[in-house]
């Protein structure tokens, strides 16, 4: 009998750690395969951390569109004259109302922080019915996010955007970057914007 006993708790003992184990697998867990009963009551069962997801996964897609565009750098600008981290031409910000300098443009990366925001919110306004209509959907092959559309948008613009719903129509970058590429890159991110 009591070796029975003994043989189920070190089963059940075994069990637990294995479970745990797999739960928690940056511990290493230690047992031996015999244990007595008073012995269980000294192993330390690791703690059960959930992770904790970002409320707010903004920042998250803003660092990833960064580091597309520019290797998040605020410094560059690249062959065709866009410059920042997030690759803006001269026309994109007067539109957005940011008349400055290059030069100030470059050396502020609170400036280009702001214009990112400006630009995200201002495409959402325009692609508002498109995002309301498509999101989480399939639409030609690519899976349809509000963020994505936005990305897309920031690449692309949003008459792009629009003739993709409405013709089938994909567009390029000067670099050869689909538009699509972007919808798929940068689907599924919470904005709070």
């Amino acid at each position: 009998m009591k070796t029975l006993l003994k043989t189920i708790v070190t089963a059940i003992t075994l069990f637990c750690i294995m479970a745990f184990a797999s739960i928690n697998a940056n511990k290493e867990t230690h047992i031996a395969t015999t244990l007595e009963p008073s012995e269980i009551a000294s192993i330390i069962v690791p703690e059960i951390v959930k992770p904790e997801l970002p409320k707010n996964q903004t920042g998250l897609f803003l660092n990833k569109l960064g580091h597309k565009e520019s290797g998040n750098r605020y410094d560059v600008v690249n062959s065709y004259g866009y410059m920042g981290r997030y690759q803006f031409g001269k026309s994109t910000l007067e539109g957005l109302g940011y008349y400055i300098s290059r030069e100030d443009f470059l050396n502020s990366p609170a400036i280009q922080e702001k214009a990112i925001l400006d630009l995200l919110r201002h495409n959402r306004r325009i692609l508002k019915s498109y995002i309301i209509k498509y999101n989480d959907s399939v639409v030609n092959n690519v899976y349809i996010t509000e963020s994505g559309l936005l990305a897309a948008a920031h690449i692309a613009g949003p008459g792009n955007v629009k003739k993709f719903f409405e013709q089938g129509k994909d567009v390029k970058d000067g670099y050869g970057t689909y538009m699509t590429t972007y919808m798929s890159y940068f689907a599924g991110y919470e904005l709070d914007i």
